[in-house]
């Protein structure tokens, strides 16, 4: 990490000189003369007492501090050019270097730094190339630092992996060498302000108002819920949206590996894991934070991701009581989801035979949502599947709705349609003992995506 200290013996080297009217951010002579001021502020300025000040406050005090600086290189340069580096100074010494504009692109999603000269972001589901880049290594190394510090975690050679995560709930997620092969990896998977509300994901055509409907009516009525799906296929966006449903008189334990959710009720108790410390002591997983959830008197229980032996608490804690509760799970599909819920369950009791580990799972869950992210970068509701219990050894399970392919268009949008099954599910009775009812059109009405 820069700091005074270090950087004094270095402020008194001669600037470079950049050669013609157009300054290109990512070559060597900007990015060596941004550094140069950079040294030079933190020679000047008091960094213990700059911290102590309110962010916005502080970028005030030091922008003139800075705009001298400026002033003073004997580079010509433009106001706009001026006004730029000024910026990326005070992004480098408050902020995080040059990935800060993209945290403040609210079109960006994922920002994934490859190597410290490519860098990539998520726009629509896209991926697309960047021209921003780190000076190098180093450079790279001090921003993830400054990001796992933050959280109070570490990165170095013998915990060269770290999951965090920003004051936005954005989650951040570091790999150094010797795990990564060509320099430090950093993953930046953006969250909004304003999490997507029902309204959002009807007008992206993720799923149909009648899908919704019968979605809000399995919240309210408190059925255990499964979201899966991929790698960025919005379960964790779902199963915000989703949580919105749940009447404020309820009482809400959230268990989550780095806290991302945003529900908007008042009673909502959030636990969050810990990695272990510097003796490689101390780490507390989701399954203890489960176990102890269940003495916490909470209605419903929502874990951000179930992915090892937690699954199993959280099958019985649906069993005993907890209805209502949501989870999301990595998975292809309804039916993958059961086959890797088994394994960890599995893997959590290699006393419990297959059967009995299956009869957890039929008599725990109520229904699997599946997300989808497609080709065309569009996130959609591709299942919505009942689970209905078991019939001799396996796990039985029918579809409610559907999305089905049909074509791409011209500009390379998926084509496709939203067709409920025409089955009405057995869960309508709990519906309807729940006081609400699902009207038949519900699940009649087909939505073409053109």
């Amino acid at each position: 990490m820069y700091t005074a200290e270090t950087s004094r013996n270095e402020a008194h080297s001669e600037p470079p000189r950049l050669p013609g009217a157009t300054r290109d951010p990512s070559s060597s002579q900007y990015q060596e003369l941004k550094f140069s001021i950079h040294r030079k502020l933190l020679d000047r300025i008091n960094l213990e007492a700059v911290y102590a000040m309110p962010g916005d406050r502080v970028r005030q005090e030091i922008r003139p501090s800075v705009a001298k600086l400026v002033s003073e290189e004997k580079t010509p340069l433009s106001m706009a050019e001026k006004d730029r580096l000024i910026e990326e100074v005070l992004d480098e010494v408050f902020g995080l270097g040059p990935i800060e504009p993209l945290l403040r692109d609210r079109t960006v999603s994922d920002i994934l730094v490859t190597t410290p000269r490519l860098i990539y972001v998520e726009r629509r589901g896209k991926l697309e190339q960047t021209n921003i880049e780190f000076k190098d290594d180093a450079h790279l190394m001090r921003i993830i630092e400054r990001v796992v510090s933050r959280v109070g975690r570490r990165i170095d050679e013998s915990s060269p992996m770290v999951d965090a995560r920003l004051p936005d709930g954005s989650r951040v997620n570091a790999v150094i060498p010797p795990l990564a092969v060509d320099g430090p990896l950093l993953s930046i998977r953006r969250f909004g302000s304003d999490p997507l509300q029902p309204a959002d994901l009807l007008r992206n055509l993720s799923l149909t108002e009648g899908m919704l409907e019968v979605l809000k009516g399995c919240v309210k009525a408190r059925l255990n819920i499964i979201i899966s799906g991929g790698t960025g296929a919005g379960k964790t966006t779902f199963l915000n949206m989703l949580s919105g449903f749940i009447p404020s008189n309820e009482r809400i334990v959230t268990i989550e590996d780095a806290a991302e959710l945003q529900l908007r009720q008042t009673h909502v108790a959030r636990l969050e894991t810990r990695p272990p410390n510097v003796e490689g002591k101390g780490a507390v997983a989701q399954r203890q934070l489960l176990i102890n959830a269940l003495r916490m008197r909470p209605d419903r229980i929502i874990v951000g991701e179930v992915r090892g032996e937690e699954a199993l608490d959280m099958m019985q804690a649906m069993n005993t009581g907890h209805d209502g509760s949501l989870t999301t799970i990595h998975a292809n599909s309804p039916r993958d989801a059961i086959s890797r819920l088994e394994v960890m369950i599995g893997m959590a009791s290699s006393n419990l035979n297959v059967r009995s580990i299956r009869q957890q799972v039929a008599s725990a869950i109520d229904l699997f949502i599946q997300c989808s992210r497609l080709s065309d970068g569009t996130r959609k509701v591709t299942y919505i599947t009942e689970c209905l219990g078991m019939e001799g050894d396996l796990v039985t399970t029918q579809d409610i709705f559907l999305f089905e392919r049909t074509g791409m268009s011209g500009d390379g949008r998926v084509l496709g349609r939203f067709r409920p099954t025409g089955v009405r599910p057995k869960f309508s009775e709990r519906l309807k003992a729940a006081g609400i009812e699902l009207p038949p059109h519900l699940f009649q009405n087909v939505v073409e995506v053109r």
